[in-house]
């Protein structure tokens, strides 16, 4: 950024001319006129994609150099850039973060350090618990935070994987429109408009609206999405703020099955990732309505106290339709396996009519913390106590899922009679409710050493209902869950830390081919250790930690004869090492790395060919690297890139079939210009420039094995006037 003022003439009367009068002698009754040569002050823009700051890591907003946490935050500059519009595509800038079942069409699903995350706990929208049955939209969002690893103390129950945190953006003078495009004709629209008002200026809003039209890859497949959200700002007095958010989603879109594998061992070739497997022209798209409303309330009693109370309510109704690709009961190779949950040795599969309207899913989360900053024995205290109430209601229909005939991969999908069976009532599934107290200690031993001490007690108290609306389980369980991390700053830029976690997990649910079929298992416990050093480098923060953690492996067990039994027997280690840099490597090139090495290995389980290999949909290495460089020879232009690697992986849990590794080359500009006196940034984003055929996801669901594809070349156009 270059600033430039003109040669001028001041005033014998201003300060900076009376001085140089007063030092050559000259009194103020002479006139005198001195003229300055061009001054050029050169500076550096102060935005980018690195973040300084995070909020998952605790229970406020703390420097990342001061969490003892790995924590990547991808903030709305990158988000913009790459014109991402779901969390996948966000989270493809981290190493440590794969899909796992992200079906298009449907709710998106992830694996962070080799453990899955999970849609009941393991997305937050300001801190608090939202469903995670949605695809959350971005363009009210400032940035996504992801903390990997164990979060006992902030969020109570919740899985090894870690927790992905949305934050939303404040009130601001903004006025802008987007509109977009892509290279198969898909509409983009959104606003963004905020200000302040009030006598003082106290009151603040910004309202986001969105409009697209979704032309996917996959055929038959279209769609579409309308979003809007309010958040609202009241500074009530210097020292009271209240904040309110609300937003809405409605999404509409066939989903795109996933394939299985033929014979379950062998990686279907040749698969067009165009092709929507079990097409029926006549079959619903999957409707997707999600609000969630979000509020806090802070108070600083003095310099040193604050409180905050901050309430949530998040719900997600899903229409689920689909003409659903699974298994081989339909062909004459699969006759002799009692349970065929894989497409046939030589392609064929079953499509089912399936439908599951009105499924409905509801969070509400209450908190109330207190923080306070004060001195003893010489040790500086950062005291944090609070406590929770967290509830998670699901209402749904036991689904109809009807056999109504069988397909080839390789042949257009015939048209089948849907069933005319009639939908099942709506029951009550689930009523979980979990209640906490916390506190944590940030202690300041010396300019150089911190320790934090803190722990969580969980009360869970869970009922589970049967499709009659009978009791089937009822859960209660209270849990310790503490945490401690020890910090080391030699110099103010360079910070090394060491923590001890403990979490707890829901236990999951026996797929439908078990013994103990739809039973969900008792929670259970999870540990970790990490150890890492965060360096901030004039504007580049380099990070590198290590972790091991370790958590009851949960698994259909083989119990012979084509028999199962959904068990916790054995344990799940996952050890590994990941690398970040982020920021301005010089004062045009800015980057966003990671890599991220894990060893996923299953130990005791009981089933010998489940064990000694990596664990499924866990490659060994992945890496990321994006960059962005301003052209010295055109004002405004940036040329962007980056390349997403992944090493081979394992597509069931036997080790004996894989996915071949794959590296994505994407490609794009930006250029900032001025249009009728108007900002204005136009954006280019090509993502797999080489058209590479790859398998982004091969994991497990519900006991089945399904592998996606990754998306082919597409091209996306976008034009942004900021008023």
């Amino acid at each position: 950024m270059v600033l430039r003022f003109r040669p001028f003439r001041p005033l014998a009367t201003s300060p900076f001319a009376l001085g140089l009068l007063l030092s050559s002698g000259m009194g103020s009754s002479q006139a005198a006129e001195v003229e300055l040569p061009a001054l050029q002050v050169q500076g550096q823009e102060a935005s980018g994609y690195r973040t300084e700051s995070a909020s998952v890591g605790g229970f406020d907003e703390a420097p990342l150099l001061d969490t003892p946490a790995s924590i990547t935050v991808i903030n709305a500059t990158l988000i913009k850039d790459q014109q991402a519009r779901l969390l996948s595509e966000v989270l493809r800038n981290d190493a440590s973060v794969g899909d796992s079942y992200a079906p298009i069409g449907y709710y998106e699903n992830f694996v962070v350090r080799g453990f899955s995350l999970n849609a009941a706990s393991s997305y937050k929208i300001n801190g608090r618990t939202i469903t995670g049955e949605q695809n959350v939209a971005l363009e009210n969002k400032q940035q996504v935070e992801v903390l990997k690893g164990l979060a006992g103390l902030q969020s109570g129950v919740s899985e090894p994987a870690g927790v992905i945190n949305y934050v939303t953006k404040r009130p601001e003078e903004v006025r802008s429109v987007t509109v977009s495009s892509d290279d198969r004709g898909s509409g983009y629209v959104a606003t963004d408009v905020g200000g302040w008002f009030g006598s003082e200026q106290q009151f603040g809003l910004r309202a986001n609206v969105a409009h697209e039209d979704l032309n996917t890859y996959v055929e038959h497949a279209n769609g579409r999405r309308d979003f809007v959200s309010l958040a609202f700002d009241w500074n009530l007095s210097p020292d009271t703020v209240l904040q309110l958010d609300a937003e809405y989603q409605n999404r509409q879109q066939r989903s795109v099955p996933g394939y299985q594998l033929l014979g379950g061992t062998e990686v279907p070739h040749g698969a067009s990732p165009k092709k929507l497997l079990g097409h029926q022209s006549g079959s619903r798209q999957v409707g997707i309505d999600s609000l969630n409303l979000n509020g806090k309330f802070e108070y600083r009693f003095s310099d040193q106290w604050k409180g905050s109370l901050s309430a949530a309510r998040s719900q997600v109704v899903i229409d689920d339709y689909s003409a659903f690709a699974w298994g081989c009961y339909g062909s004459a190779s699969c006759s002799g396996s009692s349970t065929p949950n894989h497409f046939s040795p030589e392609g064929n599969y079953d499509v089912y009519d399936f439908r599951s309207p009105d499924d409905t899913r509801r969070d509400d989360e209450v908190q109330a913390t207190m923080t306070g900053l004060f001195d003893t024995a010489g040790i500086g205290h950062e005291l944090t106590f609070g406590s929770s109430a967290f509830r998670r209601v699901v209402d749904k229909r036991m689904p109809v899922n009807e056999l109504i005939g069988t397909a080839t991969i390789d042949e257009d999908v015939p048209a089948f009679t849907p069933t005319d069976k009639p939908l099942n009532d709506s029951h009550r599934a689930l009523d979980s409710r979990q209640y906490g107290v916390f506190v944590t200690d940030r202690m300041r031993l010396s300019e150089q050493w911190q320790t934090i001490l803190g722990g969580r007690e969980v009360r869970l108290d869970e009922q589970a209902f049967d499709s009659d609306g009978n009791l089937a389980r009822h859960t209660q369980q209270s849990v310790f869950l503490p945490q401690a991390a020890l910090i080391y700053k030699p110099v103010e830029a360079v910070s090394l830390y060491t923590r001890y976690s403990k979490g707890l997990s829901l236990g999951g649910t026996a797929p439908w081919f078990a013994s103990n079929a739809n039973t969900t298992l008792a929670p259970t416990t999870s540990r970790q250790i990490e150890a890492g050093v965060k360096y901030d480098w004039r504007r580049i923060s380099f990070a590198a930690a290590v972790f091991q953690t370790r958590q009851a492996y949960q698994y259909a067990r083989p119990d012979g004869a084509g028999n199962f039994t959904y068990v916790q027997q054995g344990e799940q280690k996952n050890t590994g090492l990941e690398l970040s840099a982020n920021g301005w490597a010089t004062e045009r090139l800015q980057i966003a790395t990671s890599v991220a090495a894990i060893r996923a290995r299953v130990s005791g389980s009981g089933t010998p060919d489940y064990e000694d290999h990596q664990a499924i949909n866990v490659p060994t290495l992945r890496a990321s690297v994006y960059a962005d460089y301003a052209l010295p020879w055109v004002n405004g232009l940036t040329v962007l890139g980056g390349v997403q690697y992944s090493a081979k992986k394992y597509a069931n849990r036997t080790g004996n079939a894989e996915v071949g590794d794959y590296a994505v080359v994407n490609v794009g500009s930006r250029y900032t210009t001025r249009l009728d006196g108007y900002e204005t940034v136009f954006r280019l984003s090509v993502d797999n420039l080489f058209d590479k055929r790859y398998w982004r996801d091969a994991g497990e669901y519900m006991g089945d094995d399904y592998l996606f594809q990754g998306a082919p070349l597409t091209a996306r156009l976008s034009a942004s006037v900021n008023f």
